[in-house]
């Protein structure tokens, strides 16, 4: 049974994006590994959107995060935008539409009404190369190169150039090594490859089926075009220096993928 560690977040990943959510504790054989279930809220200069809605064990943790940095004057919660319909990723819903009520849920949206049908007018679908302007940047919502539902989507912030990927670069990492809090590149002693592979197989299990390289070609096409310098995943420590730790990622999506017989 997982439980929710001590966790130094809220943390600024970039001016005015900020990391926000709770690290959950996986007993695995004699170890404990912890796995981030990961919120961030992106700013700008009038609105702000949360990319994801939380899991059920860290609302009430993750709702006292984000009431103080809108305490502490950042622009008003617009948006709420889970990568997909899964109870990591759009738990709060309900309760943050509540206690937001200019609120709306963008992105694919299926299911949500049937959910929340007296909420209904408060879901805004919005696909693949659509943007919501925040002020001073875009918050783009752009192709789910790795999808773990037919409705997942990824997003993109303009200004600061951060990768919200949900799912994808995501990975466990070990309770001992004292990495909760910080960014993929201050937590050197991950074995990446190993702890990418796995998550894959038990996230993203159809990556256990298919030659992997075809995707992470279109993967780093993905990077290239929108100029990627940060990368906010939901599961897995954020990643702020792709040359270092896209290499060890990839390998790790490798590691469990069926390539050509």
């Amino acid at each position: 049974m997982s439980t929710i560690g001590p966790d130094p977040l809220p943390r600024e990943l970039a001016p005015g994006v900020h990391w926000l959510g709770s690290c959950l504790e996986h007993p695995y054989g004699d170890r404990v590994l912890h796995g981030y279930n990961s919120v961030y809220l992106v700013s700008g200069e009038h609105s702000s959107i949360l990319v994801e809605a939380g899991f059920p064990d860290g609302l009430d943790r993750l709702e006292g995060q984000l009431a103080g940095l809108l305490a502490a004057g950042l622009p008003p919660l617009r948006y709420l935008f889970p990568t997909h319909q899964e109870t990591p990723h759009a738990s709060g819903i309900g309760r943050l539409l509540q206690r937001h009520p200019d609120a709306v849920v963008v992105g694919d949206v299926r299911d949500y009404p049937l959910v929340f049908p007296h909420l209904a007018d408060r879901f805004r679908p919005l696909r693949e190369g659509d943007a919501l302007d925040l002020g001073g940047t875009e918050f783009r919502f752009v192709e789910p190169v790795l999808k773990d539902l037919p409705s997942t989507l990824w997003g993109f912030d303009t200004a600061r150039r951060v990768l919200f990927p949900g799912d994808g670069f995501a990975f466990s990492h070990y309770h001992e090594d004292g990495h909760c809090g910080r960014f993929a590149e201050e937590a050197g002693s991950i074995d990446l490859p190993d702890m990418t592979a796995l998550f894959a197989e038990l996230a993203l299990h159809w990556t256990t089926f298919v030659d992997m390289a075809p995707w992470l070609r279109r993967l780093d096409g993905l990077l290239d075009r929108l100029g990627v310098e940060l990368v906010a995943p939901t599961h897995g420590l954020p990643v702020t220096d792709l040359a270092a730790t896209l290499p060890e990622i990839r390998e790790g999506l490798l590691l469990g993928s069926r390539g050509p017989a």
